[in-house]
């Protein structure tokens, strides 16, 4: 096992808003996803949908992010993954992670992101008094530990499963509830 930078294994980007953001939210068919903190929630794995949507030339002032993609809050939820299971734009609020498959298990990165060694980093180097931030220099500094790709496949299938079983559990007590 080696430890390796984050930007060893992805190229990070920070988002970008249209300003003034309300002149750029449409419910016009041509809008494209506009992903927000309020899309995600913090038990799931995966952005699936978005509740707003900006035109495109919003669009053309923001960053696009792509299935496979993972966004990572950079401020309020400090550090928190999620992976892309649709296409959008995200505002600066969020960075965007390209990971490079051919060195990282996607799940297995996602786990790692999680981890409270990686989520202590994050702490670490928050600044701001009331509304703490992360500093992209900073996010590609990150120390993560990393196996062989055939390990990262194993342990990520092992904690799959376990977030499954957990998901189930979850499902059943609030369906006795």
């Amino acid at each position: 096992m080696q430890k390796v930078k984050l930007h060893d294994i992805c190229t990070l980007e920070r988002g970008s808003s249209p300003r003034p953001i309300q002149d750029y939210i449409t419910t016009a068919k041509d809008g494209v996803n506009w992903i927000k903190i309020g899309d995600t929630n913090p038990n799931e794995k995966y952005v699936n949908k978005t509740a707003e949507k900006i035109t495109k030339e919003g669009a053309k002032k923001s960053r696009k992010v792509e299935i496979g993609d993972f966004i990572l809050s950079n401020s309020m939820s400090l550090g928190h993954p999620f992976i892309m299971n649709i296409n959008g734009y995200i505002h600066d609020g969020w960075f965007v992670l390209h990971p490079d498959y051919k060195k990282v298990n996607r799940d297995f990165l996602y786990y790692s992101l999680l981890s409270d060694y990686v989520q202590t980093q994050f702490k670490g180097t928050c600044t701001g008094s009331v509304v703490k931030n992360i500093r992209s220099e900073l996010v590609n500094d990150l120390d993560i530990f990393l196996p062989d790709i055939t390990e990262q496949k194993r342990i990520s299938k092992v904690l799959s499963t376990i977030d499954r079983k957990i998901f189930v559990n979850r499902e059943i007590n609030r369906n006795l509830a």
